[in-house]
């Protein structure tokens, strides 16, 4: 069933990358499928947006899927929402501020539920970006759940965050925000169309006047005037991508991780092969963890050098 979706994947069938999203959000056999549809071609512009509750994320990320659509780019929307505490589902109601697009095939909105803790996002957040690239999206936008000061932890995963900030946010802005202010790429005045637009703008340069880094953009804009939308996406596109040029020893262990998973969990279905069998004496005491595991890298070793050698065989 998993060999079958990832063919379909790898021929960009919609309904086959909606399954894989869905187990990857789960948990499911997302180290064996992302090893298996390997690295994007080219890595994907991820950006997030950040803000409090009813700042406008949904409506200004809708917004933003039409500046994308125009500039001829395909773009995927992971929306992070509360988690029901009735289902454990996503509580769905900002996805109605997107276009929903059913005709566009450059287009994927998915909700993932969000449980307290997380910093605002979903689980797995890292695996489904690295899916979405693999399929090929251009552009992948993060809603996260109405954050405050301290919930940074999405810029570890992105090349862009965006801020929003909203007139109603007044004096309480520089201790509500300072965290997310220091973190940000480009902060957007929302609803700027609104009294108190100025006066907010004013106070985010004054605390950004403080800090010692370089003061990231500051926009006014409005989703429901459209104010600023075109200069806005063409701010964030003109960002370097910072995932692609921070690359780590530890992102080559996590790929080899992920490979050594999806040959385990082959190796386990696979009645020919002799995994079983160590496994049960693993189970049974007869051989120590670490032997074990020796004996399965040797094993995994060996396919990977046949396959070498088979590769560099003449035709």
């Amino acid at each position: 069933m998993l060999e079958l979706l990832l063919d379909r994947f790898r021929n960009h069938d919609r309904n086959a990358l909606s399954r894989l999203v869905s187990l990857v959000a789960r948990g499911e056999q997302a180290d064996e499928i992302l090893a298996k549809v390997g690295p994007a071609a080219r890595p994907a512009r991820v950006v997030a947006l950040t803000g409090s509750g009813g700042v406008g994320k949904s409506t200004l990320t809708g917004k933003l899927i039409e500046q994308i659509r125009e500039h001829g780019q395909t773009v995927a929307v992971l929306a992070c929402d509360p988690q029901s505490p009735l289902t454990g589902g996503a509580l769905l109601g900002d996805r109605f501020r997107m276009p929903s697009r059913p005709n566009d095939d450059g287009v994927f909105i998915r909700s993932l539920a969000a449980a307290g803790g997380r910093g605002a996002l979903a689980a797995h957040m890292d695996d489904l970006i690295r899916l979405l690239e693999a399929y090929g999206f251009e552009v992948v936008l993060i809603e996260t759940v109405g954050a405050g000061q301290g919930d940074t932890a999405v810029r570890e995963l992105v090349d862009a965050l965006v801020v929003l900030l909203q007139p109603e946010t007044g004096d309480d802005l520089q201790w509500e925000k300072a965290g997310l202010l220091e973190v940000a790429d480009v902060i957007v005045i929302q609803k700027a169309d609104l009294p108190g637009a100025e006066r907010v703008e004013a106070q985010v340069l004054s605390t950004l006047a403080l800090s010692m880094a370089p003061a990231p953009p500051v926009l006014r804009v409005s989703a429901r005037s459209g104010l600023g939308l075109a200069e806005l996406w063409s701010t964030i596109a003109a960002l370097p991508l910072r995932r692609g040029s921070k690359k780590t020893d530890e992102d080559l262990l996590r790929f080899a991780q992920a490979l050594l998973a999806a040959r385990f969990a082959a190796a386990r279905r696979d009645p020919q092969s002799d995994v079983g069998q160590l496994l049960d004496r693993w189970h049974r005491g007869e051989v120590d963890s670490p032997r074990a595991a020796q004996e399965l890298l040797k094993r995994f070793m060996g396919q990977l050098e046949g396959q070498s050698h088979s590769r560099s065989k003449p035709d």
